[in-house]
């Protein structure tokens, strides 16, 4: 006669199977084929290394092209905003004036010379001292939005290896679970054979055990897919088990922390940071309504002799021109016009993303608290009244006094719960993941 008998599940797993034997007796090769495998496992994931979500972030922030592309456009800004506050190289000129085109002699007339001169141009008003602030402002925006990368970057890896847990853990929790439906089969066929059970019942079992094989596949497929996307990032270490405790993150500021310190979030600063470039550049307009300056300074070196049979002396020449903008309705009004507009712009563009900032802030952390809320029901009743139910109803089974389907049903109510409460978790994870995204500009 076939004995079904119960275990107490361990604190590791979700799900425990009962354990068949026929006799009384344990299945002891199985069970030592089983633990050579786990060992076996796990003897070679100590060997790869588990991949720790800690790790899995320095991986993906040390070898992002993003971010490094980033960093290198700040420090090219920047160095461009140094060369935008330095004067214009001075011209220089050298020819001959005044050569007479009959013999081209230098020194048949007397204003004919050899002229070398230099020339140095001014730009009107403050424009150089804008022109450096616009880009160091350029390049402060460019650096606050790397950091708001590579937070981004950070809050996706953190997501990215959430998922890839959860479909490990319920991969685990399935498979684990195989073994107890397939033992219920042969239980159903083995009575069904002596008489005690329909043929039901045997349907019904081998439908829930090939149901069970259709989630085991679906996980296993959701679990390449978020290997291979995490892989974007870290390449080959995707690959690498990852670690069997749950994802530690930061602690979560409270909420009313975060809305303060959203100003102050990277994505805000790099807008601020625009706003202040195009005010410079606002200013850069108007100093166009002041003239700007030439100076230059030439020598000239003649030949030959005068009358009185003296060297000529040679010539030095000074000229200082004035650009001066009398007609600036179509140049000078229009560029400030123009400027006056980015400017507005810029304001109107961080004022809409602060808003989807605090809009995200609070759908987020609504959602988080919400989550966990859900996670304490589970843990305080949900998993250990399943337990419960299942338990009861392989007693009540054995004892005849209910029906198979009943015993299925609990034990695929019990499955289900289980993997609820890691979706959970899991989910209420990746939202504080996104929310500590939000605490970018926390100090």
């Amino acid at each position: 006669m076939w004995h079904i008998q119960s275990t107490r599940r361990l604190s590791h797993r979700q799900f425990m199977p009962v354990t068949v034997n026929r006799c009384g007796r344990h299945p002891a090769t199985a069970r030592a084929a089983g633990l050579g495998f786990a060992l076996l496992a796990l003897s070679a994931a100590h060997a790869a290394g588990v991949l720790k979500l800690s790790e899995a972030e320095q991986i993906a922030i040390g070898a992002d092209p993003v971010i490094a592309a980033g960093r290198a456009r700040a420090q090219a800004l920047g160095d461009e905003a140094v060369a935008a506050g330095q004067l214009p190289d001075p011209s220089m000129k050298a020819g001959v004036a005044n050569l007479p085109l009959d013999t081209f002699k230098l020194n048949q007339e007397p204003m004919t010379q050899l002229v070398v001169g230099i020339e140095q141009s001014f730009p009107p008003g403050d424009t150089l001292r804008y022109r450096r602030q616009q880009g160091e402002w350029k390049s402060a925006a460019e650096r606050a939005s790397t950091r708001d990368d590579t937070l981004k970057l950070m809050r996706d890896v953190r997501s990215s290896y959430l998922e890839l847990y959860y479909q490990t853990q319920a991969e685990r929790i399935v498979s684990e679970s195989r073994g107890l439906f397939a033992q219920l089969v042969q239980i159903t066929r083995d009575q069904y054979a002596t008489g005690r059970s329909s043929q039901q019942d045997v349907l019904s079992a081998s439908l829930e055990l090939a149901r069970l094989d259709d989630r085991a596949t679906q996980i296993k497929n959701s679990l390449e897919d978020n290997r291979a996307a995490l892989g974007k990032w870290l390449g080959t270490a995707a690959a690498r088990p990852l670690d069997t405790q749950f994802p530690a993150l930061p602690a979560l500021p409270a909420r009313a922390e975060l809305a303060a310190a959203l100003p102050d979030h990277p994505a805000i600063r790099a807008e601020t940071a625009q706003i202040e470039s195009e005010t410079r550049g606002v200013r850069i307009a108007r100093e166009q309504y002041k003239p700007d300056w030439n100076i230059g300074l030439a020598y000239g070196q003649r030949y030959g002799e005068d009358a009185a049979g003296s060297s000529r002396p040679d010539m030095l020449t000074a000229m200082v021109s004035i650009h001066l903008p009398l007609f600036p309705g179509q140049r000078q009004d229009r560029r400030l016009a123009a400027s006056l507009q980015q400017a507005e712009a810029a304001r109107y563009t961080r004022a809409d993303r602060l808003r989807k900032l605090k809009a995200m802030l609070d759908t987020e952390y609504a959602n988080w608290q919400r989550l966990g809320e859900r996670a304490a029901l589970y843990k305080s009743r949900l998993l250990r009244e399943a337990d419960a139910n299942a338990e009861a109803a392989l007693n009540a089974y054995q004892s005849g006094v209910t029906e198979f389907t009943t015993l299925m049903r609990a034990r695929i109510t019990d499955l289900d719960v289980h993997l609820d409460a890691l979706r959970i978790r899991v989910d209420r994870a990746k939202a504080q993941a996104r929310l500590l995204y939000l605490a970018g500009g926390v100090k």
